[in-house]
């Protein structure tokens, strides 16, 4: 009876996986070499060499991501663009409420008239920011 309890009895440690990676095989690269490898490594986002170099082996899906600084740059300061393009459109509002409400319809009128031109200055520049923008998604951000 305390045979059959003590071979039932866990032993502890990690369980045996069922398909074991016990192959092992060794290569070399030269200096030029590595350094491409490690390049292609980093691009790849993985934390695994060997996992890395069986992905390649094999042909499995493999993923590689560039960061280009100049297009993070760039996005940034569209965004913060964008963000005070906003803050003028609610300015706008706030002028145009306050222009009926402090003055005569007829003096309220003449400014507006001059924010209307400004307005369309701001239209057109506007325009041009998109064009510019379509222009670099084109040119760089599709290669």
């Amino acid at each position: 009876m305390d045979k059959n309890n003590k071979s039932k009895q866990n032993k502890g440690g990690r369980t045996p996986k069922a398909d074991p990676s016990i192959h092992r095989h060794v290569f070399r690269l030269t200096d030029e070499e590595n350094a491409k490898f490690l390049s292609l490594f980093e691009a790849s986002g993985m934390t695994n060499k060997a996992k890395f170099i069986i992905s390649l082996l094999f042909g499995k899906e493999m993923k590689s991501v560039k960061i280009d600084k100049g297009t993070i740059d760039f996005y940034m300061r569209l965004t913060a663009f964008y963000s005070q393009f906003r803050s003028v459109g609610v300015n706008y509002n706030q002028i145009v409420k306050l222009l009926y409400k402090s003055f005569s319809e007829k003096k309220a009128a003449a400014f507006l008239y001059k924010l209307e031109k400004q307005t369309a200055e701001m239209a057109m520049l506007c325009q041009k920011i998109i064009q510019l923008t379509e222009e670099f998604h084109t040119n760089y951000l599709k290669k």
